[in-house]
């Protein structure tokens, strides 16, 4: 069998060709966006729990085709806690982007917030959005005590 190589002259990078390189090829390896649900430890400032699944442009694309354009992460959340260190939250896609579905206890930390959830979710862009299912002690039939 022949073999046939081909002598090419070795390119030598510069340090800034090698670190852009490196940063290409680091962003190959970098989490998509995900739909999931979460719940914030106040005493720890961190969540826990985290249940999450990439979204892609295909997944957007094909809910859009049957008439859908809502992605959420297919899971609910079991762990309930009404003494206050639990606090739940849902990240889900609605028709163009990211949104953060949260109680009332997410307002006065919503700055902290934002940073966990870019960084566990990796998340572009969203905007949070209230709903009264996630304040403590709400069930789905609108039993919350007042």
């Amino acid at each position: 069998m022949d073999r046939i190589f081909c002598l090419m002259p070795m390119t030598r990078l510069t340090d800034q060709e090698r670190t852009a390189q490196m940063n290409d090829m680091r962003s190959f390896d970098e989490q998509m966006p995900c739909v999931g649900i979460f719940w914030y430890d106040p005493a720890d400032r961190s969540f826990f729990g985290v249940r999450k699944k990439e979204i892609t442009p295909v997944m957007v694309e094909e809910a859009e085709k049957k008439g859908s354009p809502f992605i959420s992460y297919p899971e609910m959340q079991v762990e309930l806690s009404v003494d206050g260190a639990r606090l739940p939250g849902r990240v889900v896609w609605s028709i163009d982007k990211f949104i953060v579905l949260v109680g009332k206890w997410a307002e006065p930390i919503q700055e902290e917030l934002t940073e966990l959830l870019e960084k566990e979710f990796s998340l572009p862009y969203f905007e949070f959005v209230y709903d009264e299912h996630w304040d403590l002690g709400h069930g789905w039939s609108g039993d919350m005590p007042r």
